[in-house]
């Protein structure tokens, strides 16, 4: 006999959303076509909140909460975006910008890169503190891979895929 599956409903944008209990509010967002930005997610890997992108509020809270960490509430009235909310991803990504070097040709010529993406998509458009840069060593002792850490923006996403996907727990 199965437990039967416990149905919430609350209110994302002011739009009504039904979920499992067990669902984040990044998942009901995926399913309902509402965007929430998020760099350390990714579909097939343990949440983790790394990233602090996802950033949402819910009402009753004064703080912003992680929607991929946060699991789904009966009655919760979430905003996905607001000029609040805007300004912070703003933020976190211009400091993700600022620590490392993210200037890379090679992201900007194959339009293949999360980060830039990101930072157009949420109309970053220069960055307003100074730049660290620091020289970080770059590992290239495996033959098949190398590890440059000046690009790191230790969102975990690496580190999961070797332990929850390969087994590998490096």
């Amino acid at each position: 006999m199965t437990a039967a599956v416990r149905v919430k409903t609350l209110t994302m944008d002011g739009q009504d959303v039904s979920a499992s209990e067990n669902q984040t509010i990044m998942d009901v967002a995926r399913e309902n076509d509402i965007f929430i930005p998020g760099l350390c997610q990714v579909e097939g890997l343990s949440p983790v909140g790394a990233c602090r992108l996802c950033l949402v509020e819910v009402k009753g809270s004064n703080r912003l909460i992680p929607a991929c960490t946060t699991r789904v509430e009966e009655g919760m009235e979430v905003t996905t975006n607001s000029e609040r909310i805007a300004n912070y991803r703003r933020m976190i990504l211009e400091l993700l910008f600022s620590e490392r070097n993210h200037v890379c040709a090679v992201c900007v010529t194959n339009g293949h890169c999360d980060l830039q993406s990101l930072a157009q998509r949420l109309g970053m458009t220069h960055v307003r503190v100074p730049y660290r840069n620091p020289a970080l060593k770059v590992d290239a002792s495996h033959n098949r891979f190398v590890l440059d850490n000046n690009r790191c923006i230790l969102c975990t996403r690496c580190v999961r895929v070797c332990d929850e996907i390969e087994g590998a727990h490096t």
